[in-house]
This record gives C-alpha cells, structure tokens and sequence, in this order.
C-alpha cells in the first residue's frame, strides 16, 4: 500500500519532467493551456510523463521476470539501461501508434532495436499492449494525484479558516433562488469543507487502489509460465501499485472508480464556485474575489470585477460529466480484449485528472483569496424587512393558533408594506405576542437552530482529517471557534 498523503515528495513522481511551478502541461503555450490545468499536475500528464510511465513498466517487468528466473539478469540490465525517455522521439512514436493503434507498439519496436541483440528477445517478453498502456495510465494517476492533494488541502485549510472565523456571521439563505431564512457564512462554509473533506477520501481510496495490469496476449500469462502471477507481484511492488486479484482487460472497474472520484471532486469544486460566483454578483456583493488589481478585469466595461477562478471551477465541473460519461460507456468490453471500449478510455481519463488538477489550484486560491463582507450580508438580511423570520414568528404562534391558522396569520403580514407593523396589526398576534417577544422572534440570531453545531462538527471532522496539518495562523481560527476573528473584510 502506498502512503495516501501528498506532504512529503512523492517517490513516483516522473524523475525526468519539469519541476513543480513549472508552465508544462499537455498544451504548454497554448492560448487555453493555463485556464483549466495547472503546472504540477500538467506536467505529469504531458507525453513526456505517458512515455516515462511506459518505460517504467517495460524496466519494471524486465527486472520482475529476471527476480523470478523467467529471463537472464544481463538481458534485464540491458533493457532497463535503455528506458530512458530522451532515447526516444516522441513524434515518431505518435505518428507510427496511428498503424498500431496504440503508441505501445512502435515503442517496443524502438526499445528492441536499441538493447543489445542477445538482450532483444526479453524485450515485452511476457506482456501485451494493454499491460503497458494500462499500467502506464495508472502510474501517470498515482503521479498526478499527488500535487492535486496538495492543491485540494489547500483549498480545504482555507474552507476551513472561512468555517471557522465565520462561525457566527449571520446571512441570508436562499432556496430555489429566493430568500429563505438566516442562516450562517460559517455553515455555508462548512458545507463546503465537507464536500471536498469527501471528495479528497474518495480520490485517496480510489487512487491508493489503483492496481497493475499484467496479463499477457489474453489475460492467461502463458507466455510466463507458471511464474506468471509472481511476476505480477513483484512487477506491482516495483511500481507501488496494487496487486489485483487477476488481469483487469476487460473489467474496468479501477478506472471507473478513479474517474468517480474525479468526477465528484469536480462537482464539489464546482458548487463552490457556483456559490461564489452567486454570492459576488453586484446585487449581492457578499464576498468578492480578491487577486489584485486587474484581476477579474473586462475588455470592455472597467467596472467589471469578474469572479474569473469560480467561471473558471465551474466550466471545469460542467465539463466533468461528459468525460466520466465516456468512461462509462467505454467500460462494457467484450471477451477478453476490447475492440474501441479501451481506446476511448485514455483522453477521457486525461482530460478528467487536469480538470480536476486546475480546479483543485483555483478553488484553493479562490478561497484564500476571498473577501467576505459580513457587513454586506446583515445589509442584505436587514432589506428584507424581517420577512426572512415569518416562519419564526409562525413558530411563536402556533401552540395557540394551531399551525395553519399561524401560517396564514403571518402570511397576511408578510404581504403588509411593513411586516412588523402588519403583524402588530393582527389582534390574533398582539393577543399572544408582545413587542418584546416580537421583536425577539425578528432577531436573525435567534433563528439560526443547530448552526453553531453543525459548523464545530464540520472543523472537528478536519481536525480529523488526512487533510489538517495542525499549523497555520488561521488555522487558530478554523480549531477553536473561541479564538477572536479578524476584523470584517470588506465592507
């Protein structure tokens, strides 16, 4: 089993790529390239890392097979010296994988004619196509996935500095587009700490299961001879991946939970950013985008401040579905080998760990760079002329009213110019309300329920969490709900 958390370097990452930070990514330069990728994750997406990946397990195998007697230990050595990625065009591979239908083929052609001719016959020896593609994709998951954690506890610690610094601030809720009831930002914000405290186990689950493939021509090992599974065991510990029960040619179910996870990583990146970009229209003007100046910026309108990271997380999540979709559908596969169903699976799954690397890096900076406006949201609660309450008011008269009688009751009032003086107004109100109790019943903070509690439970399960790392100025904040906030950011 590999270790789920990315805090320390991780062992697997591609040795040959560029480093973290860097601009590399599958379309480095282009005009989109930096709107839904980002560097480090990128950078093991890019061919270069595909290649690598498929070299490490052509070594991988070599070395396995020769650990279990099945090919010389020289021939092994030879082979695994020339696993280098720089020994290799990478267009000539592409061009020639359109004969082959798949970039393995000319590969191994390439690799043969470059070991020593007694070492050539070892070369592949034992495996098929898919073995390396597959094992390859897997390695290129296991290694994007680690700068995607630490992308997406980042965005956690500050869903979490927000949860906990707003434990209190009151705000309106919203359902169905319409202003509901008060609620807290410290909530709201918990609801998105939990979502991606999920959605992070989910993606450790699914990726620390990510299995080898080893199967051979037709998922028997024939070709190994009754070595055959250990030299799957040994090629999986080489690699740090799982070792599964047998060959997984045509039973998709790794990739399916990697891409589930995915997908759902990018669906609660997205009600994040959704929430955001909500919350900052200008009739609203709850929190704001911060970045700096120019940042949000329009060609044409020098008012504008556009939230570009929550447009940005929730293009990328609008995008996730389709791409889950396709490997789904790819994932009914005939006999013992696919004719389409495996090829349809390798952009798709590419596609979906970029997506979900740049939205990871946008939502973590979106959050730290936020600004909340509690003084906005109160404004925004108080406009509203105590309406949001009437169910509280409702629930004061409802022992002695009955409930449908209290609902209407109020009903009545809230349709008044004035909603505290429509109620005083009723005598079935001024009967069994005084004003004090009135006025009580209008006060936002005492309608918020089980928020408080629903928020520590919410830090509790980060402070218990893979994700928290126990140090960090706001970090004070998100643990202890006592701690004193900063002043309100904006206005």
């Amino acid at each position: 089993m590999r270790p789920s958390s990315s805090r320390s370097e991780d062992p697997s990452r591609s040795e040959d790529l560029p480093p973290p930070g860097s601009t590399a990514g599958p379309a480095a330069g282009g005009l989109l390239s930096g709107l839904f990728g980002t560097a480090e994750v990128d950078a093991e997406l890019a061919d270069p890392a595909l290649l690598r990946a498929m070299l490490d397990m052509e070594r991988a195998l070599a070395e396995a097979a020769a650990e279990c007697g099945v090919l010389p230990v020289a021939a092994a050595e030879a082979i695994a010296a020339q696993c280098r990625v720089e020994r290799f065009d990478l267009a000539a591979l592409g061009a020639a994988a359109d004969s082959a239908g798949n970039p393995v083929v000319p590969l191994v052609r390439q690799l043969t004619a470059a070991v020593p001719v007694e070492a050539r016959p070892w070369v592949h020896h034992g495996a098929t196509s898919q073995d390396v593609l597959d094992t390859a994709l897997v390695l290129v998951a296991v290694r994007a996935t680690g700068p995607m954690l630490s992308h997406l506890d980042a965005a956690i610690d500050a869903a979490a500095a927000h949860t906990g610094r707003h434990r209190d601030t009151v705000m309106l809720a919203r359902t169905l587009g319409q202003a509901a009831a008060p609620t807290t930002f410290g909530l709201k914000a918990a609801g998105w700490l939990v979502g991606l405290l999920d959605a992070r186990d989910r993606l450790v689950a699914a990726r620390t299961a990510l299995p080898v493939q080893l199967g051979g021509a037709v998922g028997t090992l024939a070709a190994l001879g009754p070595a055959g599974p250990q030299v799957a065991e040994r090629l999986a510990a080489r690699l740090g991946l799982g070792t599964p029960l047998l060959p997984w040619h045509t039973r998709r179910q790794p990739l399916l939970d990697l891409g589930a996870a995915l997908g759902g990583l990018l669906a609660a990146t997205g009600k994040l950013g959704l929430d955001v970009g909500l919350l900052a229209q200008s009739e609203v003007a709850e929190v704001a985008e911060g970045g700096g100046p120019g940042r949000g910026g329009s060609s044409a309108m020098p008012n504008k401040r556009n939230p570009v990271d929550a447009v940005l997380v929730g293009a990328a999540a609008r995008r996730g579905p389709g791409l889950l979709a396709t490997l789904y559908a790819a994932a009914v596969q005939e006999h013992e080998r696919a004719t389409g169903g495996w090829h349809a699976e390798w952009e798709p799954l590419l596609d979906l760990l970029r997506l979900a690397g740049g939205a990871c890096a946008r939502t973590a900076r979106m959050l730290a760079d936020l600004e909340v406006r509690p003084q906005r949201m109160r404004a925004n609660l108080d406009a509203l002329g105590g309406r949001v309450l009437a169910e509280a008011v409702a629930a004061r008269l409802a022992p002695v009213l009955g409930r449908a009688e209290a609902h209407d009751v109020v009903a009545r009032a809230v349709a008044a110019p004035d909603f505290r003086a429509g109620l005083l107004a009723d005598p079935a109100v001024r009967t069994h309300l005084s004003e004090g109790d009135l006025d009580q019943a209008l006060d936002p903070a005492n309608w918020l329920g089980s928020a408080g509690t629903f928020v520590d439970r919410a830090l509790a399960a980060f402070r218990e969490s893979a994700a928290y790392r126990g140090s960090g100025a706001d970090r004070a904040v998100a643990t202890d709900p006592s701690t004193p906030t900063a002043p309100e950011d904006g206005a």
